[in-house]
């Protein structure tokens, strides 16, 4: 077994058996970097789903594998990318980026959400304040020299036409 699965697995259970509520773990730190943009505006935290964890963790270990950083297609769950150096970055670090981007974030109607024009500059942080969004799921693969964590959310956010909160 590659040194790649075996991190993605200690990660797994890792997330697996930690809970919100404290301490170091995974799932606590990620779940609060996402709830802490959502109360400064106001929105109900995220609570963590466990299945969608699974799912990111597959597409996690596939980015590994295949050294890419590309959205799932067909999966039905809103979806937060991040890749960077192997053990460069801790999870604030990198949800952070996310969060982030509510610098170039303008309120209206989405796609017209940007700043820049182009709401791709911001669509990491819409998913994640987006007030209809409920829970949240995420997973890391350690491969190739990089980290890469994947998030899934239910209901999936960046709907055209709609407010984002």
């Amino acid at each position: 077994m590659a040194f790649s699965h075996l991190a993605l697995a200690a990660v797994a259970v890792a997330s697996a058996l930690a809970r919100p509520g404290g301490g170091d773990h995974f799932v606590d730190r990620v779940l609060r970097a996402h709830n802490q943009p959502r109360a400064n505006l106001g929105l109900a935290p995220l609570a963590w789903n466990d299945d969608l964890a699974a799912d990111a963790a597959i597409w996690a270990r596939q980015l590994g594998r295949e050294r890419k950083l590309e959205h799932e297609r067909q999966h039905g769950e809103g979806e937060n990318l991040w890749m960077g150096t192997a053990g460069g970055f801790s999870y604030e670090q990198m949800v952070g980026s996310w969060a982030g981007e509510r610098a170039m974030y303008r309120h209206g109607l989405f796609p017209d959400v940007s700043t820049t024009g182009s709401w791709h500059d911001v669509g990491h942080y819409t998913q994640m304040v987006w007030r209809g969004t409920t829970e949240v799921g995420c997973a890391m693969a350690h491969d190739h020299g990089w980290d890469y964590l994947v998030c899934r959310y239910a209901p999936a956010g960046n709907w055209i036409g709609q407010r984002v909160y």
